[in-house]
């Protein structure tokens, strides 16, 4: 009797773990649209490449702008869905503030961008977009696996590199194609993973309970 109590304290306790780190946990982010525009930057590489798209910067500062546009489409709308649909969210404006995190590195890029693109100055682009997705990775660490840590330091790493390199051009995009579609990958690939252990987890908790209050009533 003494050793069913023990057990029971302690899936309560799993329970109460559980519950917390779903309250913790932030679940706007969606791993397999951050994969989908890891794609998308690759495939905007190797379009760019070809002989048949433009080679200027004008062109090539409007195919970039265009993946982002798209990507911020997609990550908003996911974001927008599990707003509205998740049940244990109840439409609350304060579960967003996760979101709040990312928007000062975010912005602090857009800057940085225009005025590279004002002085006419492409080439450190690319530096600097990785670094901000460096920061935005790092500044959502609290509320993401741990692991998300690394894709932000591979981010800080990759930016830091191409901005301290001599002869660094905007006008080869196979660097930001590749990096961009490496860290996007491995940014969802947690995120999703997570995910899916949770959704795992949260039936296995309440089945066993279930199981031992039953055979407390018998």
């Amino acid at each position: 009797m003494v050793s069913h109590h023990i057990l029971d304290a302690l899936e309560q306790v799993r329970q109460l773990q559980h519950a917390l780190l779903q309250r913790i946990r932030f679940h706007g982010f969606s791993g397999p649209t951050r994969a989908i525009s890891g794609t998308l930057a690759l495939f905007m590489a190797i379009l760019m490449s070809t002989h048949f798209y433009p080679q200027t910067t004008r062109a090539h500062l409007l195919g970039w702008g265009g993946v982002l546009m798209v990507a911020m489409l997609l990550n908003g709308g996911a974001l927008v869905a599990w707003f509205l649909r998740d049940k244990s969210v109840q439409r609350n404006p304060r579960r967003l503030r996760p979101v709040l995190d990312v928007i000062p590195p975010l912005f602090v890029g857009a800057v940085l961008t225009a005025a590279l693109i004002l002085r006419g100055q492409p080439d450190l682009l690319f530096g600097i977009w990785m670094l901000m997705f460096g920061l935005t990775n790092l500044a959502s660490r609290h509320v993401l696996p741990r692991a998300i840590n690394w894709v932000g330091l591979f981010y800080i790493i990759a930016g830091s590199a191409w901005i301290l390199t001599p002869g660094m051009s905007f006008m080869h995009p196979w660097p930001m194609g590749i990096v961009f579609f490496a860290g996007e990958w491995a940014g969802g690939l947690i995120l999703y993973i997570d995910d899916k252990r949770l959704e795992r987890a949260a039936p296995r908790f309440y089945y066993e309970t279930e199981a031992d209050n039953e055979i407390e009533s018998e």
